[in-house]
């Protein structure tokens, strides 16, 4: 079991190098943030199976590997065909690409936008308003107890900014692809996302994330959303990177009153997976849905982590959380629901189930109510099992054979969660992927 120390001392050591880079730009704000953020990713260092919201999941590949910090923009190896592979055939829609962190013009293509909507580069738009984006980022997605956003946070450059002024609505989805291409080196890539909304408006977000030629790398990713009153945001998540990738994902959604947030995360590809959602439903009314899908196979490991903070009165969330896991992986959910003192009449539900192909996989599921207010209706619920006997000699009974019926059963189970993706073209990608693994694992048992 790893301290952390050492490799805490890599990063400052590159940070060291890099601020001395910088010129009059360590002189600002978020640099300050940044140095602030470095002190503490050295005093808390990488989480440890000793760390009750870690217990499940040991960092040690990630903490005692040297991951050099992808300080500019580099956007070699990638090419037209891998480029087209990722923006999903019949998705119309607005793309920001980043490569390795850092946003990339040539591929990126933005539509024509209403009055007021800011759809860039965090980059730049730190440039034009440096004081009105620092008052939201790294303002939701706080470092104080969490090592990860504490790195990402010390090394923050670039991401996707999103803002929409009230009473606007986005016809088309934003998709924001984020491609981490090796050359030989681990690196880690620290993309910071923040997307703001005014009051009444409506926003579609689609989140990918794909690998080129990597062996070996770390995604540290980190999203802020503010959803303003009586707005509705739905947010798909893809993680479909290379076997060799760890991939660290942090989210942060504020809501306001009456809001309605949906999110969907899918995670196909990793070695190691940490995907941390919190939600503070702020406003009285707001709603929000997290639903999310894992497919594991091999020795991957994917860690699934949910807060959903009721603080207002009336406002109800819902949860569903399925895995599918092969071969020797290994799954982990953790969800929380906190219904504060004063959030009355909140309505709450969780579901988390879990489908077990092999005998070599496990999951560590752990629901979690904590509940401080009298009149709520609050339910969770985890189930671990494998397929029914019964539904597969019903299939074969019907002339299908054993692996097809196998599949169908599973297909099943997991299209549950992909058919609550409201992007179609999404929708159709996820759907043959879900039948890729499925063959893939398969073929992986037979051998």
């Amino acid at each position: 079991m790893t301290t952390g120390k050492p490799s805490t001392d890599w990063y400052r050591s590159r940070f060291e190098t890099w601020e001395k880079t910088l010129n009059g730009s360590s002189a600002t704000a978020l640099h300050s943030i940044r140095r602030a953020a470095l002190a503490r990713f050295d005093e808390l260092g990488f989480p440890t199976t000793r760390h009750e919201e870690w217990r499940f999941t040991n960092t040690a590949p990630i903490a005692s590997a040297a991951f050099l910090p992808v300080l500019s923009y580099d956007g070699s190896g990638v090419s037209r065909a891998d480029m087209e592979s990722f923006l999903f055939a019949g998705l119309k829609a607005s793309h920001l690409v980043f490569i390795n962190g850092h946003f990339s013009r040539e591929w990126s293509s933005v539509s024509r936008l209403p009055r007021g909507v800011r759809v860039e580069s965090i980059a730049t738009a730190l440039t034009q308003d440096h004081d009105g984006v620092l008052k939201h980022l790294t303002r939701h997605a706080r470092f104080d107890d969490n090592a990860f956003t504490a790195l990402n946070t010390a090394f923050v450059q670039d991401g996707a900014f999103v803002s929409l002024p009230d009473n606007t609505e986005l016809d088309e989805p934003l998709h924001l692809v984020f491609i981490a291409a090796g050359n030989g080196t681990p690196f880690v890539q620290s993309p910071r996302n923040l997307v703001i909304t005014g009051k009444n408006c409506r926003l579609s977000i689609v989140e990918t994330f794909h690998s080129v030629r990597v062996a070996t790398c770390l995604t540290n990713v980190v999203s802020e959303v503010v959803a303003g009153e009586n707005s509705v945001i739905e947010h798909d998540k893809l993680q479909i990177e290379s076997a060799g990738a760890y991939h660290i994902g942090t989210a942060h959604i504020s809501q306001g009153a009456g809001s309605n947030v949906v999110s969907n995360a899918i995670t196909f590809g990793g070695a190691i997976v940490r995907n941390t959602m919190n939600v503070v439903l702020e406003g009285e009314g707001a709603e929000c849905t997290l639903n999310g899908l894992s497919v594991g196979g091999g020795k991957q490991l994917i860690d699934n982590h949910t807060t959903i903070d009721h603080a207002k009165p009336r406002c109800s969330s819902h949860e569903l959380y399925k895995s599918v896991l092969d071969g020797a992986s290994r799954g982990v959910f953790n969800g929380k629901i906190i219904v504060r003192k004063d959030a009355q009449k909140t309505d709450a539900k969780q579901t988390n189930r879990t489908l077990l192909l092999s005998d070599d996989a496990t999951i560590d599921t752990k629901p979690q109510l904590e509940i401080f207010a009298d009149d709520v209706k609050c339910t969770h619920g985890a189930t671990v099992g494998q397929l029914e006997e019964e539904q597969v000699f019903y299939l074969r009974s019907r002339g299908i054979p054993l692996d097809t019926a196998r599949d169908i059963l599973t297909f099943a189970f997991a299209s549950d969660v992909v058919n609550r993706v409201h992007v179609q073209p999404l929708q159709e990608q996820l759907d043959a992927l879900l039948h890729a693994r499925l063959r893939q694992g398969r073929v992986a048992e037979e051998g």
